[in-house]
């Protein structure tokens, strides 16, 4: 444990107007990605008005999650050519555009165009906002600046799909679209303004000469084709239907090509192999995508426990995801801050999982006729898990890798949480489909039924909203809870498997001189001093990594 905090960075008007903007446009990410996708009632509003068929209503909601997770290593490997303002900015300008083009549309067609739009610019929000928080703080004092957010994050994600559900619900569904202009305008105008960063030198000729366009396209395209039946898989088309394992084999092939072509086949590779340096950063990024898959799991998952199971209307069951939201972001900035004191992180990191092992275990116990109490108790303890793993992984990363590759391996770790979530969404319909087909077996009057129930848990929702009170019903909502328990049940699983790799991750020295060549400008830096800095900071020694 270090005994005293390396010296920090003033806390200038300037610094905190760029964190606050990048907080801001973080948050207007977060609502925006959830607002639909999760909000049932906001899909089927916006269908009904549009006449949207099935596959539409669908895409609505996942061509944002889609494309915010398959661009995001790609504005780390531009951010480094191009410079990190031009790519926050251009990330914002899709948002925008995507946000315009949404809440004007006239058709699904229009729609689902400026959703992935809004998409590919929200991931690249998430991805440029933490790799400028490592080119203007120094190692042992982001703690705090990520715990705080995670915190944004997740303040950002459970009350997305309450202001969706209520914009569709009593207002009118463009109206969660509307709602991003303002964050837009003001993040915008913050950044433009105060986020004055080393520019880096070189024509645009000479700058786009070092783009790996051969390795962008095998990315993209082999990242969507894996992706795309995950999300599909067993709600639109079966898992052993060939759309969903021809696209899902040819993404695989596609990303071992990557792999390959990137570890030999060209100078400036999007994501270099050297990245994976070290134990601690591959075990880093294995828990990351368990963090991702946990965390979305949940999110998916438990308000469909509270409309189905206990009756709630959508907007309610964001209400009553509070305990295990409202948990989540406390603890990550809590945490942060404790990191930052202390200047150690693996006790986080362990602490986290074996805390949101103990909470998923005892979400187990959630049942048909679980109380309010109750519930909110068993929630807490997960949340409070999974919020301190936020900054805690985040600083395992950062701490992993030298700063030559310090970019893109935020870019991953942004990246491949939400790979995880796409993963996790998919491993719980997966276990779901199976366990409630298991279970509605073993009642007569629903066994003829069960194949077509079994299949996709959120229209199961309406199902159990439209039948009359009575036996089965009741039976239909044990065997919901039955089959979520076991899907709680996985989860606490791979959060014990977690807590078992984390013991592995190396503890490095975080008191570290902030080494980045797009830092922020000083205010005594003239035009003719910038183009010098470059050099002056690639000189500095880079930081010794001590076990």
């Amino acid at each position: 444990m270090a005994d005293a905090l390396p010296d920090d960075p003033k806390l200038t008007k300037t610094r905190v107007l760029v964190f606050f903007s990048l907080a801001t446009l973080s948050l207007m990410s977060a609502l925006d990605g959830t607002s639909i996708s999760v909000a049932l009632p906001s899909v089927q509003i916006i269908s009904h008005e549009l006449h949207g068929s099935a596959i539409e209503t669908f895409w609505t909601g996942t061509s944002f999650l889609l494309a915010s997770t398959v661009f995001q290593p790609n504005f780390a490997a531009f951010s480094n050519i191009f410079g990190r303002k031009v790519l926050i900015m251009t990330a914002l300008t899709f948002f925008l555009v995507g946000a315009l083009i949404a809440c004007l549309a006239k058709d699904f067609t229009s729609l689902i165009i400026g959703r992935s739009f809004q998409g590919v610019g929200g991931g690249g929000i998430n991805a440029m906002t933490e790799i400028i928080i490592t080119d203007i703080i120094p190692l042992r004092l982001r703690g705090q600046y990520f715990g705080i957010l995670s915190a944004m994050w997740a303040v950002g994600s459970v009350t997305g799909p309450i202001l969706g559900g209520g914009f569709a619900q009593s207002v009118n569904w463009r109206w969660i679209f509307y709602i991003n202009f303002p964050f837009i305008g003001i993040g915008g105008i913050l950044v433009l303004l105060f986020l004055k960063l080393i520019r880096l030198p070189g024509s645009v000729l000479k700058k786009l000469s070092g783009v790996d366009f051969t390795g962008t396209v095998l990315f993209v395209g082999s990242i969507s084709s894996f992706l795309i039946p995950l999300t599909w898989g067993g709600v639109l088309y079966s898992w052993s239907s060939w759309h969903t394992l021809v696209p899902l084999i040819v993404g695989i092939v596609g990303l071992i090509a990557f792999a390959v072509y990137e570890a030999k086949g060209t100078a400036n590779p999007i994501i270099p192999v050297t990245v994976f340096q070290n134990r601690s950063i591959i075990i880093s990024y294995v828990t990351d995508i368990l963090h991702g898959m946990i965390l979305w799991c949940i999110l998916y998952y438990l308000p469909l426990y509270y409309e189905a199971v206990k009756g709630y209307t959508p907007i309610i069951s964001g209400v009553a995801l509070f305990p295990i939201t409202f948990t989540t972001a406390p603890s990550s900035v809590v945490v942060g801050f404790l990191i930052t004191r202390f200047g150690s992180y693996r006790w986080a990191i362990w602490l986290g999982w074996a805390t949101s092992t103990l909470g998923l275990g005892i979400m187990c116990l959630m049942d048909i006729d679980t109380s309010v109490p109750a519930w909110v108790f068993l929630n807490l303890v997960g949340g409070l898990g999974l919020g301190i793993l936020f900054p805690a992984l985040a600083f395992a990363v950062q701490a992993s890798v030298d700063s030559e590759h310090l970019a893109i391996a935020v870019a991953l770790f942004s990246f491949l949480k939400s790979l995880g979530q796409a993963i996790g969404v998919a491993i719980g319909g997966v276990v779901f489909q199976n366990q409630m087909l298991k279970n509605l077996q073993q009642y007569p009057a629903l066994e003829p039924r069960a194949v077509e129930y079994s299949q996709d848990a959120s229209g199961l929702v309406q199902v159990i909203r439209d039948m009359s009170d009575g036996q089965d019903k009741s039976d239909l909502k044990k065997a919901y809870a039955d089959s979520l328990r076991i899907v709680w049940a996985i989860c606490c699983g791979l959060c014990g498997l977690a807590m078992l790799l984390s013991f592995g991750t190396e503890s490095y020295d975080v008191d570290r001189a902030l080494d980045t060549t797009q830092g922020l400008r000083t205010e005594k830096a003239d035009d003719s001093d910038e183009t010098d800095q470059p050099k002056e900071i690639e000189e500095r020694g880079k930081s010794t990594l001590i076990s």
